[in-house]
């Protein structure tokens, strides 16, 4: 579950690409499928790092650089990535580390962090070699910081010219912050037949997550065990599953909860799969949220919500902020005790198909359990960086097995539920 950017992960090298708003960084119908991304490249020269993307086909790239930590950002429209079968360039020169993917439909982008603040001393593509392979060349240097923070308003465009290439600068606009209002009442269900779960797949897009020995995406595993747990589950009956993503698609962690919280959840399972540098620890826990993550998330939905429609259709607005903070955290309370109660039984179920971790049921204030009215886990099936955990996640049989142990999990949950609503 660790991000691309820490230590234990691999690196890789190239510029991250957005599409743009003219007609000439538009994503073309069928774009997708036409535009490959083969290879990419980072090589140190005597005054510069230049980094070099081969691709299929020639397209528009904006770029803009960022801070606080320095990275050059490139953006274009959605391609595919067949990238060698090989590690991924680590720190070199001026590049630090990279992520990449599709950052929304239609447009894909990779984040370049650098080891400290640059300039773009040129980006350009080069004619199609014999190989029919276009390659998209960006050279880097080191600058002072002051002229890098006046570069941060630039937005260099790299776009076809006919059979050759031109760069242009301009002042990059500064989006207008939108803020779309988030219902948060969940209304009671009236006579439904199935219980809906939200699978959260982990990480998505521009986000890989952790790389595992041989190569596996966290971001590809976490998303083939959702889609295994939802064929489970509904194919027993009992259930309707809502997936946060059913592709690879960077969501927010905030969007995740929204969408459990718009599909009317009533559990949401974030699944993920860890990495660490001791490559001989493997084994799969739970993750329920904290007390003291608890404590001050209320006060920030009190905050951020503006105290209405947080609970079961209540409205806080006219309650005192201690009255509201304390009704939304008794929601949130009773929340985690219910997650508490899924996770035991989850563990105890995953130990039947799979190792598990000797502290096997943890805490954290990790944000996608954060809803105050959906109980909620976080699953960390393995560990990418061990061996056998990863080849287990690899493989379809193993994720079927996990797959009826959260079904028989869920299960026991609302069973136990029932019971309790069941008058004597």
């Amino acid at each position: 579950m660790t991000g691309i950017f820490s230590s234990g992960t691999r690196h890789i090298t190239m510029v991250a690409l957005l599409i743009v708003a003219s007609i000439v960084l538009m994503p073309r119908p069928g774009l997708a499928a036409e535009v490959v991304i083969s290879d990419i490249r980072v090589g140190q020269h005597v005054d510069k790092t230049r980094f070099v993307l081969e691709i299929s086909k020639s397209i528009g790239v904006r770029i803009f650089m960022l801070e606080s930590p320095y990275r050059v950002v490139f953006d274009m429209p959605e391609v595919g990535w067949r990238l060698p079968a090989r590690p991924l360039p680590g720190q070199t020169g001026l590049f630090k580390t990279m992520r990449y993917g599709l950052y929304q439909p239609g447009q894909s982008r990779v984040v370049v962090e650098t080891t400290g603040p640059i300039a773009i001393k040129a980006a350009y593509f080069l004619p199609r070699s014999n190989d029919g392979i276009y390659r998209f060349v960006l050279d880097m240097q080191p600058v002072a910081v002051g002229s890098y923070k006046t570069s941060l308003n630039q937005l260099i465009t790299v776009t076809p010219d006919g059979g050759g290439y031109s760069i242009g600068s301009q002042p990059r606009q500064k989006k207008a912050k939108v803020v779309t209002p988030v219902k948060l009442a969940k209304p009671p269900r009236i006579n439904s037949a199935k219980r809906v779960i939200a699978i959260d797949p982990g990480h998505g897009g521009a986000d890989p997550g952790t790389i595992g020995k041989s190569g596996a995406y966290e971001k590809h595993i976490t998303l083939a065990v959702a889609r295994t747990i939802k064929d489970v589950l509904e194919a027993s009956g009992r259930y309707k599953v809502i997936l946060t993503r059913k592709r690879d698609v960077y969501i927010r962690l905030r969007d995740r909860v929204s969408r459990a919280r718009k599909g009317d959840a009533d559990l949401f399972v974030s699944v993920h799969a860890d990495a660490i540098k001791d490559h001989n620890i493997r084994g799969a826990s739970v993750y329920t949220l904290s007390e003291t993550a608890s404590d001050k998330e209320a006060a920030m939905l009190a905050e951020k919500e503006n105290k209405a429609d947080l609970i079961g259709g209540m409205d806080l607005s006219g309650e005192t902020p201690e009255i509201t903070n304390i009704l939304i955290d008794l929601a949130q309370r009773e929340s985690m005790n219910k997650s508490v109660q899924f996770a035991a039984n989850l563990v105890s179920n995953l130990r039947i198909v799979t190792k598990v971790l000797r502290k096997t049921h943890r805490f954290a204030g990790f944000a996608v359990l954060k809803a105050p009215d959906i109980p909620s886990v976080l699953v960390e099936l393995g560990f990418l960086s061990n061996s056998k955990d990863e080849k287990n996640l690899r493989s379809a049989a193993f994720r079927s097995k996990v797959a009826r142990a959260m079904l028989q999990t869920v299960d026991q949950y609302f069973s136990t539920a029932q019971q309790a609503s069941t008058p004597n």
